[in-house]
């Protein structure tokens, strides 16, 4: 069987010229000569240095170096066509690969003259910008491998390809190709790849298809085809892989897939397919995913049972009946899914014999009976769902041993009995859901041993007693669901990183409101409702900046209603004893912390004294600059001509307020030793105040006068709205100075520097998956704060990973949040791109919307994902990294993932190689080329927390 790829040719070349350096060139004059010529048009020879273009990176010759086989031009930021016909003259030309460029256009001429080139065999023009419909290839009598993949190709196809006799291998995914599939792939039927994915290809399969005997691949992907399968597509005896997701396909999958003994992928998923599975589905193939599908009947009885199977994906049908449990000792299955059926009976205790069992998922169905204790015997499994069941009995203390756990969902079953101790060995465990259940018993205070929990949901059960103090310990907890139990008082301390909501309606507590809850700063959902709290409603909780719904209906509170934002949704329905506020508040009982006030307020005025002070010897500091006739002006000097219009401290953190030193900072960035990084948009000093603390000092660089000066009190305005932000995961400004050349913001240091620096460049940090993965989490975290804010959305102008600064391996900070507020792209000039976003990081729709938006954020943490997953930088070898992982990806060959990641990571062990591969699968979802088909960050949030 012959496979082929892009890179055959000038592999061989290059192995000949390895084993026979002696070999002196005797390329012919003719072939010199255009070779002389194409190193003119590209620039990128030294012909002078080097006069033996065999040598040259992306020549290849035969092995005497009497011949040019193969030219390579890969990357090499070619826009122009006129190349192509020059390359056509080398008559002896094997391999052609101008892959990964900026050609928008392929000239009649290339085509006839490369045509008439008797020994061409492989054509690469993928990731280019080609235009416009497919050109008739006329001649190419040999040509086997022609890839055109990620372009902008439209229109219908016929009899374009119908003269390439020889062919074996054509992509043209990720194209915009209408019409009916072609039929008509070179008269020989040579065909053994063929792959039309992401198009607009309609109608149905035709039966000429089935009549390419030799197909190895077929990828019909995310097409809008229909109609049923062809009866005949058993025949393709040599089918290794069948992708047809994501289309409108109907009707029964036909019987003669069974037969096809080469099978090693079937995936059909999001289609209508509908009736039963065939029986002997599985004879032979590895990876089955039939999900999204309207599939009925019951699951056949020895489904399961191939030793060859890894993954088997049939949820989100209509199965029903019971889950076979004839599974064999030695399988090698991984992956499971059977959720979103009907199936009924037990879980097979037999499924304790799956030792390579790692992902487990029979949720939303009706299976009964009790969790098998076998499963405990399941001892790499990452992931059980049996959520949505009608499950009963205890919990098993066998589950315990499942070391690897990371999410264990189990809610909305019929479970009883006590929360077995057992539970508190999952030390991996990251999600832990047993809410509306009948479980009781007290919450075991060796819960804290849980530190990696990020959600933890006990709701809906009959739970006693008080919550242990020892929760305030789970330091990585996001979300608690306690509501709907028994619980009484007293309440403990809560994790300070709660964010996503904190639930503990419908209980027994009583009393006033903890002021412990003062901590939560980044707390989104407060939900206390249905209790017995009484006494005022806390004023501390109109200052939890990041609450956007508070619940206090059912209570026993009194007093006046605190003034909360406009945009908290607060419900205080049943409290008949609370005032709404609508007069001022009486403040007659402050007057008893008189002099605490007196003297916060002396405070003030000293601290307002200090910064008057220092302001004054700044403008001093920089008059007297200005007198001295200074006439240097480098990019770290404030020029001679700067007046300063404006100081202001942003921060309401006294340490800050009082370690900043303005004069000491605009004398710190005169010098151009304190730059700490440059950007395309920025350039970062690093400034030592008096007081030892250090800080970075940013200037944004004005060249094209993008803000005006009618506009610096709106910028004056939108500093303090940013500078109130608070989240962790976010570099808030602290104060800015403004001049009438640039303006100076300030922000805390960053000890890590950047991630990029950590995994590209000149700090050389290994980081570790645990690393990565908490640097994704927490860059999720501060971009969907970003997103989600009241005032509207904070966009980042310029994501990428030199502006994710590391205050720590695993905690990191998004910067530059101010730029999309100061900086318009269409107005700017000089070096300002006319593009927003740096190369590699920019989504496809900006080169036309020139508008910044969340789904064209989301795109470039894709890409941050893939640089954390890969070790790779936005652009490598000359290629974007997102197109390069989606040509993989597209290709979905059984070891793509092995190809992507960064192996010195991914090796580490199975867990971390499956997480890596979870993420991986969110990337994708987030570089998606349509804006709309890109989740929101909030929903990224959620899949990388579920990420398993």
């Amino acid at each position: 069987m012959l496979r082929l790829c892009p890179t055959l040719y000038p592999l061989f070349s290059l192995f000949f010229i390895s084993c026979f350096p002696f070999l002196k060139s005797e390329l012919p004059a003719s072939q010199r000569a255009t070779l002389l010529d194409l190193s003119k048009l590209l620039g990128s020879w030294d012909v002078d240095k080097n006069p033996n273009p065999c040598s040259w990176k992306g020549v290849g010759c035969n092995f005497d170096n009497s011949s040019v086989t193969d030219i390579t031009l890969s990357g090499s930021s070619l826009s122009s066509d006129n190349v192509l016909p020059v390359i056509c003259q080398i008559d002896t030309l094997q391999a052609l690969d101008v892959s990964q460029n900026s050609l928008n256009h392929i000239p009649g001429e290339f085509i006839e003259l490369c045509g008439a080139i008797s020994g061409l065999r492989l054509l690469n023009f993928s990731n280019n910008r080609l235009v416009g419909p497919l050109p008739s290839f006329v001649g190419f009598k040999r040509l086997e491998i022609l890839d055109l993949s990620f372009n902008f190709m439209n229109g219908n196809i016929d009899l374009q390809l119908a003269e390439l006799i020889s062919l074996k291998s054509l992509n043209l995914s990720s194209n915009s190709f209408s019409g009916p599939l072609p039929t008509k792939i070179g008269r020989d039927r040579a065909l053994e790849q063929l792959q039309l994915s992401k198009n607009q290809f309609r109608g149905t399969i035709s039966e000429d298809i089935v009549g390419y005997m030799n197909l190895t691949f077929i990828d019909l992907s995310s097409n809008y085809l229909s109609g049923s399968l062809p009866l005949q597509i058993g025949n393709l005896s040599k089918l290794e892989f069948l992708i047809l997701s994501a289309n409108k396909f109907s009707g029964a999958i036909p019987e003669s897939v069974s037969r096809i003994s080469s099978l090693v992928r079937l995936a059909a998923h999001e289609n209508r397919f509908i009736g039963k599975l065939p029986i002997g589905i599985t004879n032979y193939v590895k990876n089955l995913d039939l999900s999204y599908n309207n599939i009925s009947g019951s699951i056949p009885v020895g489904l399961l049972s191939k030793p060859q199977l890894e993954t088997v994906d049939l949820s989100h049908n209509e199965l029903e009946g019971p889950i076979p449990g004839d599974v064999s000792s030695s399988s090698i299955l991984v992956r499971l899914r059977l959720g979103s059926n009907m199936l009924n009976g037990t879980i097979p205790a037999t499924f304790g014999k799956l030792q390579k069992l790692m992902y487990l998922e029979l949720d939303d169905n009706k299976l009964t009976g009790v969790i098998p204790n076998e499963l405990g015997a399941c001892k790499i499994l990452l992931l059980l769902n049996l959520a949505q069941n009608n499950l009963e009995g205890r919990l098993p203390s066998q589950l315990g041993n499942l070391q690897a756990l990371q999410a264990l969902r189990l809610e909305s079953n019929n479970l009883s009995g006590e929360l077995p101790l057992e539970i508190m060995q999952l030390r991996e465990l990251m999600i832990l859901n047993l809410g509306w259940n009948s479980l009781n018993g007290s919450i075991p205070r060796s819960i804290s041993v849980l530190n990696r929990l990020v959600k933890l949901n006990l709701q809906g059960n009959y739970f006693v007693g008080a919550i242990p103090d020892t929760i305030r310990e789970m330091s990585s907890l996001m979300e608690l669901q306690l509501g709907g139990n028994q619980l009484t008082n007293p309440i403990p301390k809560m994790p300070e990183k709660l964010q996503i909501a904190l639930n503990l309606s419908s209980n027994r507590f009583e009393g006033l409101i903890p002021k412990s809850f003062v901590g939560l700063t980044s707390l989104e959902v407060l939900d206390l409702s249905n209790n017995q709290f009484s006494g005022e409603i806390p004023a501390y909780l109109v200052q939890l900046v990041s609450l956007t719904e508070l619940n206090l209906t059912n209570n026993q509170l009194s007093g006046v209603i605190p003034p909360f934002r406009t945009w908290v949704l607060l419900d205080t329905k049943g409290n008949p004893n609370l005032i709404p506020h609508t007069t001022p508040i009486d403040t007659s009982p402050l007057r008893k912390k008189r002099k605490p006030i007196i003297v916060a307020i002396g405070v003030v005025v000293v601290v307002a004294l200090f910064i008057s002070a220092a302001f004054v010897i700044f403008i001093f500091v920089m008059t007297k600059r200005y007198y001295k006739g200074n006439v240097h002006d480098s990019e770290g000097e404030v020029p001679p001509t700067t007046m300063v219009i404006q100081g202001k401290q942003l921060s309401l953190n006294v340490i800050h307020r009082s370690n900043i030193d303005f004069s000491e900072a605009m004398e710190a960035v005169s010098d151009p030793s304190n730059i700490d990084m440059k950007t395309r948009l920025c350039t970062y000093y690093k400034v030592s105040m008096p007081r030892g603390s250090s800080y970075y000092v940013k200037k944004l660089k004005w060249n094209g006068k993008i803000v005006q000066p009618g506009s610096r009190d709106k910028f004056g305005k939108e500093m303090e709205v940013l500078g109130r932000l608070n989240n962790s995961n976010i570099m808030t400004p602290l104060a800015y100075v403004l001049t009438t050349e640039s303006t100076y913001l300030f922000f805390e240091y960053a000890p890590k520097g950047t991630l990029f620096d950590n995994l590209h460049g000149s700090l050389g940090n290994v980081l570790d998956w645990s690393s990565r993965y908490s640097i994704a989490i927490g860059a999720a975290q501060g971009l969907t704060f970003l997103h989600g804010c009241a005032s509207g959305p904070v966009l980042l102008l310029d994501l990428s990973s030199k502006n994710i600064f590391l205050k720590s391996l695993k905690e990191p900070q998004i910067g530059d949040i101010e730029l999309c507020k100061v900086i318009d792209p269409s107005k700017s000039t000089g070096s300002l791109s006319m593009v927003p976003g740096s190369v590699g990081y920019i989504p496809p729709e900006y080169a036309y919307t020139m508008r910044v938006s969340p789904a064209g954020n989301v795109y470039s943490f894709g890409v941050i994902l893939l640089e954390l997953l890969t070790g790779k930088t936005a652009i490598s070898e000359g290629a974007e990294l997102v197109k390069t992982v989606l040509g993989y990806h597209s290709k979905q060959n059984q070891k793509w993932e092995l190809q992507i990641l960064d192996n010195s990571i991914s090796k580490t062990s199975p867990y971390v190689r499956s997480q890596m591969g979870a993420v991986l699968e969110v990337a994708i979802s987030c570089v998606s080329p349509s804006p709309e088909a890109r989740p929101k960050m909030k929903a990224v949030l959620r899949m990388l927390l579920n990420a398993r």
